[in-house]
């Protein structure tokens, strides 16, 4: 459920207001990246995923039948944690499984099992056993598959390339840059076409087709580890892919 404005606890002191942006932004809860609908304090510069704003108090996942996670603003204890399904250290809000240990950003907590915008279908899974698209391994994190079974990408690998491409913008946090520069480094998503054809060895024609499908299934994927899985946020994001 979805509200125009909310007081939240980890930022008291202002309402934040229900937002949508197509400029990258980090969120103040989880302390990663996103893109689309959120929550923020214009005045002090606030970012919050959805999943962030407005979270549950527990979850529970099909991949860990047998775990229930607490919703925490920070990762417990004193030892360096990182989120089972993308594998990146968890640094701010969590869901977190105390009989197990597992840990899960809120995003990736929320990630869909289904991603369909009626031509490509890319179902999640906690492992699979063929190659990564993006770095060519197996194994390492949760995964989104094509429906045919062709194209395979790490949630890792998605994370990964975001971080590559906007570690200007995460890295001097919010201080930094006007509205427009940061529009800029949308346009810095990576060269998906050349990222992909280096795991296939097929004709000219061939590859440039399962190129085009690799980067049409990449848009979904980038759309839901960012926070809002929707056919609009792919759109833009398609259309900067085809810029690279």
């Amino acid at each position: 459920m979805k509200y125009s404005e909310i007081s939240h606890f980890s930022h008291p002191i202002h309402k934040l207001r229900f937002e949508y942006s197509e400029v990258p932004f980090k969120c103040d809860g989880c302390k990663e990246a996103g893109i689309g609908s959120h929550y923020k304090c214009n005045i002090c510069d606030f970012d919050l995923h959805v999943h962030c704003a407005i979270p549950s108090s527990s979850i529970t996942h099909p991949f860990y039948t047998k775990c229930n996670f607490q919703f925490m603003s920070r990762p417990p204890g004193e030892v360096a944690r990182y989120c089972n399904a993308c594998e990146r250290d968890v640094t701010g809000f969590v869901y977190h499984c105390k009989s197990c240990g597992f840990d899960l950003h809120p995003c990736c907590a929320k990630l869909p099992t289904v991603l369909d915008d009626g031509e490509v279908k890319l179902y999640l899974y906690r492992k699979v056993s063929a190659s990564c698209h993006r770095c060519g391994r197996k194994g390492r994190s949760w995964s989104y598959r094509s429906s045919c079974k062709k194209y395979n990408l790490h949630v890792a690998c998605v994370k990964d390339m975001l971080v590559e491409n906007w570690y200007d913008y995460l890295g001097r946090g919010k201080s930094g840059g006007s509205i427009g520069s940061n529009r800029k480094l949308q346009t810095r998503i990576p060269s998906l076409k050349n990222t992909f054809q280096t795991h296939h060895h097929k004709s000219k024609g061939k590859v440039q087709k399962c190129c085009e499908m690799a980067g049409l299934a990449v848009q979904f994927c980038i759309s839901a580890v960012l926070g809002d899985p929707t056919t609009l946020i792919a759109g833009v994001i398609g259309s900067l892919i085809s810029m690279s």
